[in-house]
């Protein structure tokens, strides 16, 4: 099915990833990475739980197999949203029907143990993000508490600490609360590498995907949104405390989803579903957002992710309804997007939502096809940013299509990690 606007809302409710199977064969040694995909599609003995499985990228063709031992129950159902730890040790998911997050340990080969569970302070958790540092885990609830689909508000943003060991502490106090409110239907959270900032795009609409409501009718827009999309910026400070920016919500369009900010912490990038672009931003003194006065810049048909890669100097977003990634190049010096000469890759597959750029060389780029129940995979020019097909993609997977995460494996961990300018 094809996204559509329906009246002034979006549901941001995503859809569930299934399971990847690669069909090329990767013993530990070719292992680049480890990509983790989530899934809707219960496993056995699960209660209607999702599921995570683990899979193996091979170094040379960028072909994805199947860990063993896995998948394992996600703990909660209809996982939306996953984020791995700087350090490689951990996995966060975000069960979107059971508002909780739940934390898993990565294992050398893969693996993945179950740590906890925790139950967010709103419900329909669709994001999550997490500090360079590690030390913050920052959670994107659709709905505030007292709020849902058949009584719609303001969604919140709570921020947990993290432990050594993985688990998260108590949420930190923003303004007297243990959450900060924002505006309806946020999409999505990103955070500066530097850490100073947090982002979150606002849709203040509802569009419905291949993960409906659950209600049997999309939700009905409060008269309290606001008519646009907004993008609302915080500071961070060292505990984790949430303090709003100045001249925030920031406009944004008509209905931003993804957002994205680059490594140097100047500029945030957000995608504006409904009209088809990129909004880009300076990021000023104090975390102001200021829009680039050439843009906004075109993409294709309903995008709805976006990664830039560990080089900082390219940019992929995936198009939903067109069922494309389009490939750009970043200026180092405005933060402009310049489509490439090859600026637009076919997945092979409907439906492209999350994407990731592997992080050990950066060579490969992963997206869920949640309409046809695919993982695509390109390979990545690190001289050009160009997309080429990778042999045998797109992968079968069970299930629906939300995200996918992934660390860097063994010798290959930490290729890309440097000093950002601020820390």
């Amino acid at each position: 099915m094809k996204l559509t606007r329906i009246g002034q809302g979006l549901l941001a409710a995503a859809a569930s990833l299934g399971l990847g199977f690669g069909i090329a064969s990767c013993s530990p040694s070719q292992t680049i990475d480890y990509l983790f995909v989530t899934s809707n599609s219960a496993a056995s003995g699960s209660n209607g739980d999702g599921q995570i499985t683990s899979y193996h990228v091979d170094s040379d063709t960028g072909a994805i197999t199947q860990v063993a031992g896995t998948p394992v129950d996600s703990k909660g159902a209809n996982p939306v949203s996953a984020v791995t730890s700087p350090n490689g040790q951990f996995l966060y998911v975000a069960n979107h029907g059971s508002n909780n997050v739940a934390e898993f340990a990565i294992g050398t080969d893969g693996q993945l143990s179950f740590g906890h569970t925790y139950t967010t302070a709103g419900s329909e958790p669709v994001s999550l993000a997490i500090n360079n540092a590690g030390t913050l885990l920052f959670v994107l609830d659709y709905y505030g508490p007292g709020f849902s689909d058949t009584t719609p508000g303001p969604g919140i943003l709570t921020v947990y600490p993290i432990n050594a060991d993985g688990s998260l502490g108590s949420p930190v106090a923003s303004g007297g609360q243990s959450y900060t409110t924002l505006q309806c239907f946020p999409g999505a959270v990103a955070v500066s590498a530097n850490g100073s900032y947090a982002y979150v795009s606002n849709t203040n609409s509802v569009v419905v995907t291949t993960a409906p409501p659950s209600t049997p009718t999309p939700p009905a827009t409060p008269s309290t949104c606001p008519s646009e999309g907004t993008i609302s910026g915080f500071t961070v400070g060292s505990s984790g405390a949430l303090t709003q920016i100045a001249g925030s919500p920031f406009p944004a369009g008509t209905t931003p989803t993804a957002i994205a900010i680059d490594l140097t912490s100047r500029f945030v990038y957000t995608t504006d579903s409904v009209q088809n672009q990129i909004i880009v931003y300076s990021i000023l003194g104090g975390g102001t957002l200021v829009p680039l006065t050439n843009g906004p810049f075109s993409t294709g048909t309903f995008p709805v992710g976006i990664v830039i890669d560990p080089r900082d100097e390219y940019m992929y977003i995936t198009n939903y309804n067109s069922s494309t990634i389009s490939a750009y190049t970043i200026s180092q010096a405005s933060g402009q997007p310049s489509g490439l000469a090859t600026s637009s890759f076919d997945t092979h597959g409907a439906s492209p939502t999350c994407i990731l750029v592997d992080p050990a060389f950066g060579r490969f780029v992963y997206t869920s096809l949640s309409h046809d129940n695919l993982v695509a995979a390109a390979r990545l020019d690190p001289n050009t940013g160009e997309l080429t097909g990778v042999p045998n993609s797109p992968y079968t997977v069970s299930g629906t299509a939300t995200c996918v995460a992934a660390v860097p494996h063994g010798n290959h961990s930490n290729q890309y990690v440097t000093a950002f300018p601020g820390q």
